[in-house]
């Protein structure tokens, strides 16, 4: 049995060299725009979910500041005088409303935060878009 990789001394490198071939180097200034682009897309992509983050804090806050008002006031007209029937009624209607508020409060920042996020993956898709088409116009090219 013969070893097909052990060295025979007459075999012919430049045959083999010739019959070598190795894959069409891509175009490194394409290849570098194509990662800088990806990058910037990237950073808009994170700004984009920043600022939605940072509108979802602040209307977390606003929301915490208008409850507690309420709440507030819910606690000065308990502390009226009244009769135990009609308070009873009172903070049944106060308590109703809280959560209606509440549930409306929590739907408002569920949109917030999927609209941020929605656009966050905008940017990074249509980046991807873009760079679907760069493979293949480099691949096209690379053929030609």
């Amino acid at each position: 049995m013969t070893d097909p990789f052990s060295f025979k001394p007459n075999m012919d490198i430049s045959k083999i060299l010739a019959d070598f071939r190795l894959p069409a180097m891509p175009d490194m200034t394409a290849l570098a725009k194509a990662q800088q682009k990806n990058l910037e897309a990237i950073t808009a992509a994170n700004k984009v979910a920043l600022e939605g983050a940072r509108a979802v804090a602040e209307r977390h806050m606003e929301i915490v500041q208008q409850s507690v008002a309420e709440m507030q006031d819910a606690m000065r007209s308990m502390a009226s005088p009244g009769d135990a029937q009609q308070q009873a009624a009172k903070q049944a209607e106060m308590a109703k409303a809280a959560y209606e508020r509440a549930v409306e409060q929590m739907q408002e920042l569920a949109d917030l935060i999927q609209k941020s996020s929605g656009e966050a993956l905008s940017v990074l898709h249509t980046r991807f878009a873009e760079a679907m088409e760069e493979v293949k116009n480099l691949s096209t090219d690379t053929k030609a």
